[in-house]
């Protein structure tokens, strides 16, 4: 069951606290999966690898790495936690609603008749629908990423984020998070045009090696 959810807030209630998010950076990700893995395996009910293998209900994954153009290139999707969320605005059974403490989006899966509206208006298109392990009896009910919230609440960091080996998931400060991005951005400018050597821009070896190598086989498929 959820707990103390609310409608979406006002601007001036949200713009009030902080705001932690995962943020990614796709120019790092090589496609390793490992934060679906993680993701699969934190809300499995044994949470461990083993244990979530055999379990029935499968274990889901909420976040999803997508194929890039290349090879060795993904861009992790998951749940952004919109406000106003399209989702919650939409369900007809007030199954989706809004953690006051942490303003992630929540489903309760008891409530929801499978309908598919918040599927449909999500612009990430992140919401799908399998049997549920929460749910009693068990049915099948809409599913997403929940901010591993109760990782949260003991004061870790999503299982997604701890996971990734190659600094493609953050997790912090929108804001803060954003600014960083944006250096990043200009340091991808100035080495397309030479200003600086690609190793300033702290990018990896091995991740620029990997993706490169990806990049190199695609051009090659190209001119075949």
């Amino acid at each position: 069951m959820l707990k103390r959810i609310a409608g979406p807030p006002c601007n001036a209630q949200r713009g009030s606290r902080m705001e932690n998010t995962v943020f990614v950076n796709p120019e790092r990700c090589v496609g390793c999966h490992q934060c679906e893995i993680a993701c699969a395996v934190e809300h499995s009910q044994s949470k461990t690898l083993y244990g979530a293998i055999s379990e029935s209900p499968t274990p889901r994954r909420f976040i999803v790495a997508t194929p890039g153009l290349h090879p060795n290139s993904s861009f992790p999707s998951k749940c952004r936690h919109c406000s106003p969320a399209p989702c919650q605005t939409v369900c007809p059974t007030a199954a989706i609603g809004r953690d006051v403490d942490t303003d992630i989006v929540l489903i309760d899966g008891n409530k929801c008749i499978v309908c598919g509206m918040c599927a449909m208006v999500c612009p990430f298109d992140v919401i799908t629908y399998f049997p549920s392990a929460k749910v009693k009896p068990q049915r099948t009910v809409a599913i997403k990423c929940d901010n591993c919230i109760d990782r949260q609440r003991r004061g870790k960091t999503p299982a997604c984020v701890e996971a990734c080996k190659v600094g493609a998931l953050q997790f912090g400060d929108i804001n803060e998070l954003a600014k960083k991005a944006r250096t990043r951005l200009g340091q991808s400018v100035s080495i397309a045009v030479n200003q600086i050597r690609p190793e300033e821009a702290h990018i990896p070896a091995n991740v620029q090696g990997w993706r490169g190598w990806g990049e190199s086989a695609a051009q090659i498929n190209e001119r075949a």
